[in-house]
């Protein structure tokens, strides 16, 4: 089987990649802007090929196709920052439509059929009316921000490309995913670096937040590449499937767990900088579709993986 992973190196490419690899994978490529495997992920340097393409470069990226001649691509490269998204809306819509249109173009100039899974974003859903009880794949489109616009922007026309010229595209929405590796950007793992620091000494006692109100539907990322890799095993082409754990936690609640699994005590101080100009009260997923088309389900408790992210954080310099 020979794969793609566009956005190999980021997050949930990694550890795509390497749930990909222990299902006994080995014909993969993988693509990001830079071919250099990042330090987190040096592991796979010497097993799995990176080449360096802008997934925006359409020509490029038909290269690439037409040596690898891949026939499954998971495409996950895409602009991640939903705060960001305000101040930065072009570069939201350029990594995350135009980006996939690339891609689809560079498949249809190809000529190749390969089963393609676009990972979209729970965000989409916004303030939906059944956001609270669970939202499922037939809920309205609500976004309420530039990166959750430019997602379901780009997770529509993956249906209509599906339509003509006819691509075999699954969709997925993911809602939110932590675990080791994730950047200190992410609330989670900024709360797990911070408590790391205060105890190796680097960091005075004081942990900042942005808004810790919002409740989220939290699940661990290699639960959610698990479920990647069931839907290009089982998925319909052309269905859109969430991913998500189905409970939500209040961000407060969270930090909480990771303080009390630390140990220390400290000083929380909320960060102006840190809270976003629009933020979901709840957002929680539904998943029966998921689970009842691919019997995926969680293996990983939360505490589970607040327990794994603090520990990457402790290992880190």
């Amino acid at each position: 089987m020979r794969i793609l992973v566009t956005g190999a190196t980021g997050f949930a490419g990694g550890h795509l990649v390497e749930a990909l690899l222990a299902h006994g994978n080995k014909h993969i490529l993988g693509v990001a802007r830079q071919a250099v495997w990042p330090d987190v992920w040096s592991n796979l340097a010497d097993r799995v090929e990176l080449r360096s393409c802008d997934v925006c470069d359409r020509v490029a990226l038909e290269a690439i196709l037409r040596d690898l001649r891949p026939e499954r691509i998971y495409h996950l490269a895409g602009y991640p920052h939903v705060g960001r998204s305000f101040q930065e809306p072009e570069a939201a819509w350029q990594g995350n439509l135009t980006a996939t249109r690339s891609l689809y173009d560079a498949v249809t100039r190809w000529g190749g059929r390969p089963r393609i899974l676009f990972v979209g974003s729970g965000l989409v859903y916004g303030e939906s009316e059944t956001a609270a009880l669970g939202c499922d794949e037939r809920c309205l489109l609500l976004p309420d921000n530039p990166y959750a616009a430019s997602k379901a922007a780009a997770d529509l026309m993956s249906y209509q490309t599906t339509r003509h010229p006819g691509l075999d595209i699954v969709r997925v929405r993911p809602f939110n995913h932590i675990g080791p590796h994730q950047s200190p950007q992410f609330a989670v793992s900024s709360f797990a670096r911070q408590l790391a620091a205060i105890e190796h000494g680097r960091q005075t006692p004081v942990l900042e937040t942005g808004n810790l109100q919002p409740r989220r539907d939290l699940t661990d990322v290699r639960d959610v590449v698990a479920a990647y890799v069931l839907l290009l095993e089982r998925g319909r082409t052309g269905e859109v499937y969430n991913v998500g754990s189905g409970q939500t936690y209040a961000m407060q609640t969270v930090l909480d767990r990771l303080i009390a699994l630390s140990g220390v005590t400290v000083e929380v101080q909320q960060k102006a900088s840190l809270i976003r100009a629009t933020d979901v009260a709840v957002i929680r997923a539904n998943t029966d579709k998921l689970r009842r088309e691919t019997d995926w389900s969680p293996r990983f408790t939360l505490d589970q993986t607040l327990t794994d992210t603090l520990a990457y954080w402790r290992g880190q310099p």
